[in-house]
């Protein structure tokens, strides 16, 4: 297969490494310089992921058959339908179905229409004065999303991060004034549970489960702080979640799949990973979201594990014939980026780092390069994540300290990590928040 990838994050060198050993043939486009795909490309060139005819005729002079496509600003782009008329194979979806995750009001809208369990209330405004309004009319908390792509950062929780209703006025007011998330803005009922992720490999109708995973998204240690695009994230050795049942898991599927049939019911059938973010409350699973594309890191924990070839997976998804025995290893993952200091509210870029990828290999762990860059040799901080580092073991706690032993080998001045992600302390922070939940 020759196979183009688009993206130079962490998540798209995870797939980059998941298709070299596939045996895949690898050409890349990405804004970032990325050593890890670099290393693993026969060619690639950098282009900005929305560089539409920058990608075709890149792909048109490689002769690329395939295509996988990392990030959603691509996708809202419409990277999968300029790919797909000029006869690129793609695993993803079109700009139609990418709307899944590009507008949460057509999320939300289209769970409402098909009856889907796990939506929950919303209002979305497109103007500041009735989305004023709907506020100060308000006797419960709320959670306030821009309605469109903020890579992950544009969430605030009334309580949590916004303070009084005036906090919120300024936030909402802001999205309009600074077009934040194509400004508009949405409502949604504030969840209390455990956030958990179900990824699905879909082919238009068919889907195949990846583990479940658990994402951390606050700053700091103690979950604590602003929120970020996620700072690691753990998988479990049985796919499951300590805090999780098999019934849990199997609600939150159906709720993916019946996603899937009302797409093809409208008329944009969705192909490609699907990544589905959940809140486990005390009436079962509750969509919080709804990813047009593997998440990032969960990318980084699914594709360390997966047995099945990558590159066939693709090339099923896109005929329509996704195999139901997708295999992953029965390993447990904990995965930890290392991000410049001041990540979440004024990250500081251009700094050097420094990795001893073979130390880091021989300590039990997986090594991916995210947002860096490399220049005169040097690797340097970008605004956003930098390293992931994925500790992979039969238990949870040799996977973490694996991931803790690899990040040794990586050194700076200006990083920093969030350490207690995958610790057994705050694993049981989880499992315990849940049995109050349900007792």
């Amino acid at each position: 297969m020759k196979i183009l990838t688009i993206g130079g994050s962490g998540r798209e060198h995870a797939a980059v490494e998941a298709l070299h050993r596939s045996g895949a043939e690898i050409y890349s486009t990405m804004k970032n310089a990325n050593p890890g795909i670099m290393a693993r490309a026969k060619s690639y060139k950098l282009l900005d992921d929305t560089d539409i005819d920058g990608i075709c005729e890149f792909a048109i002079e490689h002769g690329l058959e395939y295509a996988f496509v990392g990030p959603e600003s691509a996708l809202e782009a419409g990277i999968v339908d300029a790919l797909d008329n000029i006869g690129v194979k793609c695993a993803a979806p079109t700009k139609a179905a990418a709307r899944i995750e590009t507008s949460k009001t057509f999320m939300r809208e289209l769970l409402k229409k098909y009856d889907i369990a796990g939506n929950i209330g919303f209002a979305a405004f497109d103007n500041a004065a009735d989305a004023e309004a709907y506020l100060e009319g308000l006797t419960t908390e709320v959670v306030i999303k821009p309605v469109g792509l903020t890579g992950g950062k544009g969430v605030k929780v009334q309580g949590e991060h916004l303070h009084g209703l005036n906090a919120s006025i300024d936030y909402v007011r802001d999205i309009f004034a600074d077009n934040i998330g194509g400004g508009q803005v949405i409502f949604e009922e504030k969840l209390v549970g455990e956030e958990f992720t179900q990824m699905v490999f879909v082919d238009g109708k068919k889907i195949v489960p990846m583990p479940l995973v658990q994402d951390h998204k606050r700053a700091y240690e103690g979950d604590v702080g602003p929120n970020t695009g996620g700072m690691g994230s753990y998988s479990d050795a049985d796919h499951l979640l300590p805090f999780i049942t098999s019934a849990d898991r199997e609600n939150a599927v159906c709720i993916l799949q019946k996603i899937v049939d009302a797409m093809s019911a409208e008329g944009c059938p969705y192909v490609g990973p699907m990544y589905g973010q959940f809140m486990l409350t005390a009436d079962g699973p509750k969509v919080i979201e709804i990813n047009a594309r593997f998440g990032d890191p969960e990318a980084m924990n699914v594709l360390s594990i997966l047995e099945t070839s990558f590159a066939d997976i693709i090339r099923d998804m896109n005929a329509g014939k996704l195999k139901d025995d997708v295999k992953f290893k029965s390993m447990a993952t904990v995965c930890k980026y290392v991000v410049p200091a001041g990540y979440g509210t004024d990250p500081q870029s251009g700094h050097e780092i420094c990795i001893d990828e073979a130390k880091i290999r021989a300590s039990g762990a997986e090594l991916y390069y995210a947002n860096v860059n490399v220049v005169d040799g040097r690797v340097l901080t970008g605004t956003s994540r930098s390293i992931a580092v994925v500790g992979v073991a039969a238990y949870l706690k040799d996977a973490e300290q694996n991931c803790e032993d690899g990040l040794r080998f990586i050194t700076g001045t200006h990083i920093c990590v969030r350490h207690d992600i995958g610790k057994a302390s705050l694993i049981q922070r989880r499992v315990d928040n849940v049995r109050r939940l349900r007792p």
